[in-house]
């Protein structure tokens, strides 16, 4: 009996985590998007990473 009850309390521990991450997520998920109208209706580019060069030259290292 007592293995149940910790099985219980660890099936809805993890509920609640898996609840957490699925709302931290729509959040994230929401605030994308607003950023994209904001920026779609100011003529501002969304983000500045995603532009075709790297952010620093890579050169081989001499020897």
């Amino acid at each position: 009996m007592y293995q149940f009850e910790i099985h219980e309390m660890r099936s809805a521990e993890l509920r609640r985590v898996a609840q957490r991450e699925r709302l931290a997520r729509e959040v994230a998920r929401s605030r994308r998007a607003a950023r994209r109208t904001a920026s779609a209706g100011a003529d501002i580019p969304a983000a500045e990473s995603h532009i075709d060069r790297p952010r620093r030259n890579r050169l081989p290292r001499t020897a």
